[in-house]
């Protein structure tokens, strides 16, 4: 076989077979099995001067927590799980998104922990420094800190669909369990879990069902709202289960947010066309896109081309290369038009290179659907709130007797009757 050397980046001299062609070591092309030339992967990392929380375009409508303020009345939450900061960014509001505002909503993060460096450092960089690194499987929930909301994303890598469908016996699908020690500790008004949709099928049901069971045990009743995601204004196709739950002290429950678009789609060509002329940094990540040919065999998953006229594919964390192709241009979606698609406002900056930059958006809570559940939770509270003030109103004063804040799970459990939601929902096959 016939060969001859190049120099590599790092200026070794190898060996090359000429099959691979003469630009195959230092230069822009290497060859693919059908021969034809094949383009150098893309290691470019976006430009930028500010992030959202530092933005001076989105200094009047961002929520306060941004610039580290806390406001007195607001609801106090604490995320686990954050990721890069989706659904963090939905319930506390203050961002603009396809030329409409979504506005700050009254709570105020107090701490926020995800396991994935990446995640934690584009959370900081746009939302604010009240996120930290840490493996909640080690860290005591009693060193956290009480707050009115509990939400987390548990993750979703052992229910998913796309994933090994392991259930429990895989090592994170029993993360869960974090947010159960949490609430039995700290005993929050409100949680919030989010998870994929299969978790509602996966063995029959049975794993949302005893996740459902262990979060009931500590003293709430939760209802579980199946959201497909388009109704809500997003551009692609998309579906996340909201495990929702309220403490058993309290009265009422929240409603479910009404669709929004279900009759007044937003399609895929309708949230980037403004993008189409844009090849650089001009707009933050636009340059970062996958140059990965489509594959010649397997199953063709990331390999389709996106329509026109109608929603786009699901945003995948596990991509590998593999994010489908524009609609209209002969490419591969760039990292800003992804974010586009999960409703991150353009000036949410994710810092990493395109592999470590889509993991992050295709693990995330789209902020828009964050900020529909965010809103129905803030009415729910307010209604909480008024009912209370006006409870103690109507009592009695009595002296030296104090009523606890938080009732313990067991006073909870007598306080009202548990709801199964999750029965009637298990094997609804939509």
């Amino acid at each position: 076989m016939k060969s001859f050397r190049v120099k590599t980046e790092r200026n070794n001299s190898i060996e090359i077979p000429a099959s691979w062609g003469a630009n195959a070591g230092g230069g822009h092309f290497l060859r693919r099995k059908d021969g034809k030339q094949k383009r150098k992967a893309r290691r470019n990392k976006p430009e930028f001067e500010f992030a959202f929380r530092t933005n001076p375009n989105t200094k009047k409508y961002r929520h306060k927590g941004c610039d580290s303020v806390r406001t007195p009345g607001h609801h106090t939450v604490v995320s686990l799980f954050c990721g890069c900061g989706g659904l963090d960014l939905g319930i506390t509001g203050g961002f603009r998104y396809l030329n409409k505002r979504y506005d700050a909503l009254p709570f105020d993060i107090l701490h926020a922990v995800d396991n994935l460096g990446d995640a934690v450092e584009t959370y900081k960089l746009n939302i604010g420094d009240h996120v930290a690194l840490g493996d909640l499987t080690e860290i005591d929930v009693a060193d956290l800190p009480k707050a009115d909301v509990l939400m987390g994303g548990f993750p979703c890598q052992d229910f998913s669909s796309c994933g090994p469908k392991v259930g429990f016996s895989g090592k994170r699908g029993r993360l869960y369990q974090v947010l159960t020690e949490y609430m039995h500790h700290h005993r929050p008004m409100v949680v919030i879990g989010e998870n994929v949709p299969y978790l509602k099928r996966l063995n029959g049901g049975e794993y949302l069902s005893a996740i459902l069971r262990d979060f009931e045990d500590a003293g709430y009743t939760f209802e579980v709202w199946d959201l497909h995601l388009p109704e809500y204004g997003l551009s692609q196709s998309r579906r996340r289960l909201f495990l929702v739950g309220v403490r058993n002290d309290l009265e009422g429950f929240p409603v479910q947010p009404t669709p929004t678009h279900a009759d007044k789609p937003v399609y895929i060509d309708a949230c980037l066309e403004d993008l189409e002329g844009i090849e650089d940094e001009s707009v933050t990540n636009q340059s970062q896109y996958f140059i990965a040919t489509r594959a010649t065999a397997g199953g063709g998953q990331g390999d389709h081309t996106n329509k026109a006229g109608t929603f786009a594919y699901c945003i995948r964390a596990n991509a590998r290369g593999r994010i489908q192709f524009h609609y209209k241009l002969p490419r591969r979606l760039t990292v800003r038009e992804c974010a586009r698609l999960q409703s991150f406002p353009d000036e949410f900056v994710f810092p990493f290179t395109t592999q470590r930059n889509l993991t992050l958006i295709g693990n995330a809570v789209p902020p828009i659907v964050g900020h529909a559940v965010g809103t129905a939770i803030a009415e729910f509270m307010a209604a909480a709130k008024k009912q209370g003030n006006k409870k103690k109103q109507q009592a009695p004063h009595a002296e030296g007797k104090q009523t606890p804040e938080s009732p313990t799970a067991d006073e909870s459990m007598a306080a009202k009757p548990i709801r199964r939601y999750a029965q009637s929902l298990l094997f609804d096959a939509s």
